[in-house]
Parts: C-alpha cells; sequence; structure tokens
C-alpha cells in the first residue's frame, strides 16, 4: 500500500519537474534555440497550428534562427504569428527562408528573465510539496481505516519527505544552472 503511494508520488513529482524544464526553455537566454518558439501558433488554412508543423526551425548560428516554410504562401503567416507571439524577436525574410535574430539579452532584460525562471521553479517546488501533501494524506488515510501500524505510517511519510527533498533539490540546481545559463554575456 504505502510502496504504491510513493511511486505514484514520485512519477508525480518527475512530471512536475518535466513540466518545469520545458517552462524553462521557454525563458530566453541570449543563445537561439528552437524552442523558443514552441508556443507559436501559426494560422494554417483557418486553425491554429504549432510553428514546428509547418515550418523546419534551425539555428544557424549561435544567435539567430532559420524558419524554412514547407509551404512558402506561408511566409507571412509563420511572420505575422511569430510578431503576434510578444517574444521580442523581429523576424526578417529573405527568399524563402525566416530569419530571426537574437537580441542581445541587457542587465535588464536578464533580470527580469531570472524572476520569471525563479517563479518557474517556486511552481515546481510547490507542485512537489502539494504531491507531498497529497502522498501523506493518503498515508492517514490508510492508518485512520486500520490497514498500517503507526510505525508504518511514519515510516512512509519519511519516505515521501526524502523524495521530496529529492526532488527540491533537482528544482533547485536546475534553477541555478538556468540562472548561470542567463547571466552569461
Amino acid at each position: 500500500m504505502i510502496n504504491e503511494i510513493q511511486k505514484d508520488a514520485q512519477e508525480r513529482m518527475k512530471k512536475s519537474v518535466a513540466a518545469m524544464i520545458e517552462a524553462f526553455k521557454k525563458v530566453r537566454t541570449g543563445r537561439a534555440t528552437p524552442a523558443i518558439l514552441d508556443g507559436v501558433m501559426v494560422n494554417y488554412y483557418g486553425s491554429d497550428t504549432p510553428i514546428a508543423q509547418v515550418a523546419n526551425i534551425i539555428v544557424e548560428d549561435g544567435r539567430s534562427l532559420a524558419v524554412n516554410p514547407w509551404e512558402k504562401n506561408m511566409i507571412p503567416e509563420i511572420e505575422k504569428a511569430i510578431m503576434k507571439a510578444n517574444l521580442g524577436l523581429n523576424p526578417a525574410t529573405s527568399g524563402d527562408v525566416i530569419r530571426i535574430p537574437m537580441p542581445p539579452l541587457t542587465e535588464e532584460t536578464r533580470k527580469e528573465y531570472i524572476k520569471q525562471a525563479r517563479a518557474e521553479a517556486e511552481k515546481g517546488r510547490v507542485s512537489v510539496r502539494n504531491i507531498r501533501r497529497d502522498a501523506n494524506g493518503d498515508i492517514k488515510a490508510l492508518l485512520k481505516e486500520k490497514e498500517i501500524s503507526e510505525d508504518e505510517q511514519r515510516g512512509g511519510e519519511e519516505q515521501i519527505q526524502k523524495l521530496t527533498d529529492k526532488f527540491i533539490a533537482e528544482v533547485d540546481q536546475l534553477l541555478a544552472d538556468k540562472e548561470k545559463d542567463l547571466m552569461q554575456v
């Protein structure tokens, strides 16, 4: 019983950390990465479609992206979608390719991105703690129904706490790495 609760909590905590990593990808660093455009939706024949499904996105060099639309008539739609996404990017078309230079980060924008990363990390921590609370609640319910002893309850809660500490440490390490990445000039 307790092992199932622990496995469930561990899986859910892994998913929380994975969601935070995905959120970190959207926090822009000075380097070009196709993940920046993940949230951009393009109007493709009347329906909103992720940009990755209508074009190939490659990193040309460390400071610019190249978007190669699969259909030439999509170029203006893709440009419009990138501008509407409010990412602070200015696409420029040259022939069949849309080039997106990454503007260098100022000290002020770096600090804003760090605040954004810290907020995402805090969401990750809160999520992990909520999972701990749920798991401990499940363990207490088992004790109340007399399915486990108090010693088993205490041991189960200690295991859940160790799991929580491990995932909180992982969140903190990922945040430290992201901050270091953002502060690189």
